[in-house]
């Protein structure tokens, strides 16, 4: 079986929670030496770090989700409108599935995709329970 069908089903999901959460894009972090807040990153810049360009699967104000393939393999690429959002969604998506997280976004994909996408994503891995692992990323 392969994982592409889960990871559909995962899109699907965040679709879902999207349809059902409210919030405004109210979270945000403030850039480094400035006194404004940066706008988290999108779906798009997030795709491009890991050198793809997104086929959109869901468009929502509270959501938005991206399916990408890179050398690394297959993922997808939410972001959120805030971080209560994001949590909202990790707390309802299945448990046996990993995700690399960050400031408003989570990817999903296999565990080796989500370990070579780690570091230049800047991301935390989640693995079962959705905590951070402690398991050192190969180099």
């Amino acid at each position: 079986m392969t994982t592409f069908p889960r990871l559909a089903a995962f899109a699907l999901l965040a679709g879902l929670v999207a349809g059902c959460s409210s919030g405004g894009w109210g979270d945000y972090v403030a850039a480094e030496g400035s006194q404004k807040p940066a706008a988290p990153l999108t779906v798009e810049q997030l795709s491009a770090k890991v050198g793809c360009t997104p086929k959109m699967q869901v468009e929502a104000d509270d959501l938005r989700t991206g399916y990408c393939k890179t050398e690394a393999g297959q993922f997808f690429v939410n972001t959120f409108a805030s971080e209560k959002l994001k949590d909202e969604w990790m707390d309802r998506a299945p448990e046996y599935n990993p995700h690399l997280v960050g400031p408003r976004w989570t990817v999903l994909g296999p565990l080796e995709v989500l370990e070579q996408l780690k570091g230049p994503l800047n991301g935390d891995l989640h693995l079962t329970d959705h905590r951070v692992s402690q398991t050192p990323v190969p180099r």
